[in-house]
């Protein structure tokens, strides 16, 4: 009987002392707290946990994918849309994201949550199409700034989908096209302008050489009779003209 609980009892010994050591991966951090109070931050590798007095919190230390729930959002000209957006973190400070935070990632989803409605909301449908790039490092500044008391360091935050109702789809096309016929319209305007001053410019070199327009004259009725053409073409000489014109 006396064998049989020396037995139990180192039994229960060896279990104690090897549930006292911990292997961290290169990855993870231990938080240990000695009776309840912080004790410090222990890893990677091979450490020792006193039972029944120390504690050991692990946590990742990895970079977390964070995929935000698509949010309704109301642009500043009052436009209706789904926004959704990826968060790219990692904890720096293991202690932090403990002590200070009862669960770090559900903080930082739901923070990041209410901060993409908020960013998002003070600017146009406009630019939420056209400058993604800004308003990603606008909400990772915001984010950064609210989880660092956290241990957190948020590296990028990026919009994936902005999606719009079916009318708002068709009122984006119906200005696009009307944009695009505008610059149409004014290409052609231009066009005319430059061709009027090279007209212009040509009329005033011919106008200082009545020969000159003479040649040109000559020219023009050499090329419509290339042409198959019954046009019928009476040559009349300049000076002629001038003539008459003076008269």
């Amino acid at each position: 009987m006396f064998a049989y609980f020396w037995y139990i009892f180192i039994s229960i010994l060896l279990a104690i002392l090897i549930s006292a050591f911990r292997v961290l991966r290169e990855y993870e951090r231990g938080v240990i707290f000695f009776l309840g109070r912080f004790y410090g931050v222990k890893g990677p590798g091979l450490i020792i946990v006193i039972p029944l007095i120390q504690q050991m919190e692990r946590v990742d230390l990895r970079t977390i994918v964070m995929d935000v729930p698509s949010q309704d959002v109301i642009s500043l000209d009052n436009v209706s849309v789904k926004v959704n957006a990826v968060v790219y973190f990692r904890v720096i400070e293991p202690d932090k994201a403990i002590i200070q935070v009862e669960n770090f990632l559900e903080a930082t989803s739901q923070l990041a949550q209410t901060t993409l409605r908020s960013v998002l909301g003070q600017h146009e449908l406009d630019e939420m199409l056209a400058q993604r790039d800004r308003l990603n490092m606008d909400i990772q500044t915001i984010l950064d700034q609210q989880t660092d008391a956290w241990g957190i360091k948020v590296a990028n935050v990026e919009i994936k989908h902005v999606d719009l109702d079916e009318s708002m789809i068709r009122a984006i096309a119906k200005q696009a096209e009307a944009e695009r016929t505008r610059r149409a319209k004014i290409i052609h305007a231009e066009g005319e302008m430059q061709a009027s001053e090279k007209l212009m410019a040509a009329a005033n070199i011919l106008a200082q050489q009545p020969q000159a327009m003479q040649l040109r004259y000559l020219q023009t009725l050499t090329e419509i009779a290339g042409d198959k053409s019954s046009t019928i073409v009476f040559p009349l000489p300049i000076d002629i003209v001038n003539n008459l014109m003076k008269q």
